[in-house]
């Protein structure tokens, strides 16, 4: 049988009605709610969850109870499982089955006659799970309830790491059996998105020889920084990072534990989430998880991690906490965009990922790959700030020629047909920045670029063996020519942190270069070398990682430069806001365009919107001014700029609706 996951082209289409909803365990059993089934509390559960929007769950076959022994099916569990279909028919929901759980809440699970064997290299236990899956697969495929399919839960985290042909030949098995059994519906791994080309971490599950298998790609995301606003997007960046791959994202888990945050925290913590990934092109959502577990806390996984008691949606009586109030708020803008699909405006920023991220190169360390990643969700966070809609763009792939502003943030390492195609970018037209960065460790410490001459117009001073350290506790830039919006004798202010090695700057004489910025020492900063038909940029301070290293520093200059490289460049930004706690980003659908403004800082910020001409604000508004309380989001309706109908405005121009989402969110 011909799969869809063989097309790797598939699109969000493919995956039907939008998915948004959570991850389910009845209140009754937890883990083990297949042997205590309790269909009137399952129904009470799942009506909660539809009453305020959402549309799907994700349900768990747990393999020790549906598997007793080999190819043996426990037939009460099966008519149960089935019985929950019909709950979720009954009330207008969908579910997607995991099959091999296996691995949950802190603890894994086996059949007890599984006796050790290798989960992905042992022939017969692979075979036990293909069969478990194809089973389920037969039996309740055609069930309408059905949405899609995930094969496991966390499978990292219960059959360890694996050799990239050891984890896809195990995928492949198990899909493939799904699809013998008759079952269509999309289907994933459910393995966290948590290998390589995400995390910088190989653990066998690369996106890149995964995703002509499956029809979507699910991150797990619970981040845990010291930055209010890098935690907040590292849910978004970890999305970006897994687009690029051909398969819609799905933001598989998220959530928080009502023992780490108080509930209306929680749920400010969700409403970011749920918004910036959407923005960061996020088709579905499953929280972690629909109830609190009080009555389990006694039994294991409770018992030991009572932490994970508490993640749900609602209380472990059935009511529901304030984190879905924040779903449910964002449920309505998601029903109003899947009415006739929508599709995130691009940008034309590239942030540069280095095939260093995603490849043990030899003779490599993995601090390096932890230091790219830092880096990554730091620029990503300083793009955000200022407005700029970032593609994540793949050294290992060319560098496609799709940006007009390339940010390749404290590149310690890129190869040479990177550089090259650097060069040819910028000769070409587009405007390329590079910031300078020694690495956190001796090992060949320095950075791993040349050509800098031909490509940067200067050359460095360094001493063998030897770094410049930075001698302040902050750093400053005084712009002795204009960029952008930034005029001369203005002075940016940046961090200083990270490791003695990796706090240091780069000694550097003009060679053909402009000097844009000086730091306190008279000494260059930024210099500006036009090349081609464009110009590249470079940056002898680690001011990224410096940042990333610095505990509640966002927001912070950096965004000030980005958004000055990208006036320089030509980047349109048709709404954007000069105040970086407000991020902003837009989405297109049938109905016309949702501008989203997301207040990402604790206090109430009120601001006024820089629009392009074509942009006219709703005149009920005052002075054309917006206001957001805390951690709210504000979303704007206007008609399509590319002239889909709208209806007309007193003004006669095209009108904006102002929704806000959030406890305190005003006007």
């Amino acid at each position: 049988m011909t799969s869809r996951s063989n097309d790797v082209s598939v699109g969000p289409e493919a995956l039907g009605p939008t998915w948004l909803g959570a991850n389910f365990w009845s209140r009754v059993g937890g883990p083990r709610m297949w042997s205590r089934y309790d269909a009137e509390t399952v129904r009470r559960e799942l009506e909660v969850l539809a009453e305020h929007g959402c549309t799907v769950t994700r349900s768990f076959c747990f393999w020790p109870d549906f598997v007793p022994e080999p190819e043996q099916l426990d037939l009460d569990a099966v008519d149960r499982l089935i019985d929950f279909l019909d709950a979720h028919t009954e009330l207008g929901l969908a579910t997607i089955p995991t099959f091999i759980v296996g691995h949950m809440s802190g603890e894994n699970w086996d059949p007890i006659w599984r006796d050790g064997r290798d989960l992905y290299r042992d022939s017969w236990l692979v075979s036990q799970q293909a069969w478990f899956a194809a089973e389920i697969a037969r039996r309740t495929a055609q069930h309408p309830a059905i949405a899609g399919w995930i094969v496991s839960n966390e499978m990292p985290l219960y059959g360890g790491v694996g050799t990239t042909e050891e984890i896809t030949a195990w995928a492949r098995a198990m899909i493939d059996a799904v699809r013998a059994a008759g079952a269509n519906q999309p289907i994933s791994l459910g393995d966290g998105a948590w290998g390589v080309e995400v995390s910088g971490h190989d653990n066998g599950y690369s996106l890149r020889a995964l995703a002509p298998l499956v029809d979507f790609i699910g991150p797990h995301v619970y981040p845990m920084q010291d930055d209010q606003v890098r935690q907040a997007l590292a849910a978004a960046c970890a999305c970006e990072l897994a687009a690029g791959f051909g398969k819609p994202v799905i933001l598989e888990e998220f959530g928080v534990s009502s023992d780490f945050a108080a509930d209306d925290h929680a749920a400010a913590y969700y409403r970011q989430v749920l918004y910036t990934t959407l923005l960061a092109g996020a088709r579905g959502w499953l929280a972690w998880c629909n109830s609190d577990y009080d009555d389990l806390r006694n039994e294991d996984p409770y018992r030991h991690h009572t932490f994970e008691l508490h993640f749900g949606l609602t209380d472990s009586r059935g009511r529901p906490k304030p984190q879905l109030e924040s779903f449910a708020s964002f449920s309505r803008l998601v029903a109003r965009l899947s009415e006739t699909g929508w599709k995130r405006v691009a940008g034309e920023v590239a942030l540069v990922v280095p095939e260093h991220f995603e490849r043990e190169l030899p003779f490599t360390s993995p601090s390096y790959r932890e230091d790219i990643r830092d880096v990554l969700l730091q620029s990503y966070v300083a793009a955000r700030e200022a407005d700029l809609p970032v593609a994540m763009l793949r050294e290992r792939d060319g560098l496609a020629h799709t940006a007009r502003l390339y940010l390749s943030p404290c590149s310690k390492l890129l190869t040479a047909p990177g550089l090259d195609r650097l060069r040819e970018l910028a000769t070409g037209g587009a405007t390329v920045y590079l910031s300078y960065f020694a690495g956190s460790t001796a090992n060949q410490r320095g950075p791993w670029l040349t050509w800098l001459e031909e490509i940067f117009g200067l050359h460095h001073r360094l001493r063998y063996g030897l770094v410049d350290p930075i001698e302040d506790g902050e750093a400053s830039a005084e712009f002795v020519e204009p960029l952008g919006d930034i005029a001369a004798g203005t002075t940016l202010s940046f961090a200083v942190a990270g490791e003695p090695s990796a706090r240091s700057y780069l000694p550097v004489e003009t060679a053909g270069a402009s000097v844009v910025a000086v730091d306190r020492h008279g000494r260059p900063l930024l210099l500006r070398h036009r090349l081609g038909h464009g110009s590249t940029f470079f940056c002898t301070y680690p001011i990224e990682y410096m940042a990333a290293k610095t505990p509640h520093v966002n927001p912070e200059d950096t965004w000030r430069l980005y958004s000055a490289l990208a006036l320089e460049a030509g980047v349109s930004r048709l709404v954007h806001v000069a105040d970086p706690r407000i991020i902003v980003g837009r989405v297109h659908s049938g109905h016309g365009e949702e501008a989203i403004f997301v207040n990402s800082s604790p206090a109430t910020v009120e601001f006024n919107p820089i629009l392009a001409p074509e942009y006219e604000l709703d005149p009920g508004l005052a002075g054309g001014s917006l206001r957001l309380e805390a951690f709210s989001v504000a979303t704007v309706r206007r008609a399509d700029i590319s002239g889909a109908e709208g209806p007309p405005s007193e003004t006669g121009g095209t009108p904006l609706a102002v929704t806000r989402e959030g406890r305190d969110a005003a006007a």
